[in-house]
């Protein structure tokens, strides 16, 4: 099982390109998968993750509720492959860097069995609820 944890901050360059961390790096020799993810944030797949949760899409699609088909093809089509350069960057499409409102700095942040990319912004207004509760020993 994959573990990815901590959180690093890197800047998209002018291609719209961005650094992976090296701690990260060596399981995404074979490349990667982006997605959009929940929160609005950019998941960053290694490939037998990535088929993982594509067969959750899949299901869903195939035998799920409109709603889910609707999700799951919002899923599919925002996806993408990427190569890491020797470097570690990779480019983030123009689509999905929309979507999750990436521009200038870029959180990297490990989620256990993926990383999610995040506007630094955006991860404070999800995540600062959670840190509240964290700390007062709460689940809430």
């Amino acid at each position: 099982m994959l573990l990815f944890v901590g959180q690093y901050q890197h800047s998209l360059d002018d291609k719209g390109r961005l650094i992976l961390p090296v701690k990260f790096r060596r399981e995404f020799e074979g490349g990667g998968h982006l997605s959009p993810n929940l929160d609005g944030c950019v998941a960053l797949w290694t490939p037998g993750e990535f088929a993982r949760k594509s067969a959750e899409y899949l299901e869903a699609g195939r035998h799920g509720s409109s709603g889910e088909r609707r999700q799951s093809r919002f899923w599919a089509t925002n996806s993408s492959e990427v190569d890491f350069d020797r470097q570690g960057r990779f480019a983030l499409p123009p689509v999905i860097r929309e979507f999750a409102r990436l521009e200038g700095d870029v959180l990297i942040a490990g989620n256990l069995d993926h990383i999610e990319l995040w506007n630094p912004q955006r991860y404070i207004d999800q995540v600062g609820e959670a840190e509240e509760a964290f700390i007062q020993g709460s689940d809430e």
